[in-house]
């Protein structure tokens, strides 16, 4: 089958499948599958041109719903947390997109870019591992995994899980949200991949209660990259936006793969969660800055 933008060609069960299996195992955590996504186009169906940020964003809208909506009928989708992330992300993800077209379009420079961003995440996982390890997130929990969200205010969000308050910050969170709309703006992940793993790390939550919420902030902030491409261009007039074939094709099988791992996630102990996407993102950011 070809996809003429993306300018490649290949069995349609390819994209599907991969964005099965990834999607599955990522959305444990709260990631859409994203950001190993992009690299899967990159490195394995050879796409090079500027739309692929674009068609990354584009999977995320179309397969991000069917993991939030599985979240939120297990009482595990926390909105308040979505709209602090949301509300930053968004900005920062339309200049992201801004900087994409004007500053890294050669594909090495971005190919460099993708993997420090990686190798950032990857570290903070890391680190967030070594120190789990051992402790009681290497067993499954039991009783009620509803959390409740307590109360927010213009500096403060007060969450409740299995008998635990946790209280955020509300100011941090955002600052650091617009910071990671400008990045995922640019790889077209929609700042998930990054949000999750630093608010399980540097915010202490549970990667419970924090699954449903970054992938909802994902769905919205890949919703304004898709827009966003789709109106803006290259300096050489070409459209930036999505391969919409390849994109429908990718999120349909995110569809399945995110609504699975919703459902599966509550058998995983969150350490084994942790170490498996730490292994998966340092090995890709090594690939990308050295291979």
């Amino acid at each position: 089958m070809t996809f003429p933008i993306s300018m490649i060609e290949c069995s349609p069960f390819l994209p599907f499948g991969a964005a099965l299996f990834i999607s599955f195992f990522s959305s444990l955590a709260g990631i859409s599958g994203g950001f190993l996504l992009l690299p899967f186009q990159l490195s394995i169906l050879g796409v090079s041109g500027v739309n692929v940020s674009a068609t990354n964003h584009l999977f995320n809208l179309v397969a991000c719903p069917a993991g939030v909506y599985r979240f939120w009928r297990e009482g595990r989708l926390m909105w308040m947390l979505s709209l602090i992330v949301s509300v930053g992300t968004v900005p920062g993800v339309v200049l992201g997109c801004i900087i994409r077209l004007n500053l890294l379009k050669e594909f090495s420079h971005f190919k460099i870019f993708v993997g420090l961003v990686l190798l950032y995440i990857g570290l903070r996982m890391l680190k967030t591992v070594l120190k789990a390890w051992g402790s009681k997130e290497a067993k499954p929990l039991t009783g009620s995994l509803e959390a409740k969200q307590l109360e927010l205010t213009s500096t403060t969000l007060k969450l409740s899980f299995q008998g635990q308050i946790y209280t955020v910050k509300t100011w941090p969170v955002f600052f650091l949200s617009l910071i990671i709309g400008v990045i995922g703006g640019i790889y077209g992940i929609g700042g998930g991949a990054i949000m999750s793993p630093l608010l399980v790390s540097l915010f202490g939550l549970p990667i419970y209660i924090i699954a449903g919420s970054t992938l909802l902030s994902t769905f919205v902030a890949s919703g304004v990259g898709v827009v966003s491409y789709s109106l803006l261009s290259t300096s050489e007039g070409l459209s930036a936006g999505p391969d919409w074939l390849l994109g429908l094709f990718l999120g349909a099988g995110g569809i399945f793969g995110m609504y699975l791992g919703a459902y599966a996630q509550k058998y995983f102990p969150s350490l084994w969660l942790k170490i498996l996407l730490t292994a998966i993102l340092l090995f890709i950011a090594a690939r990308y800055l050295f291979g």
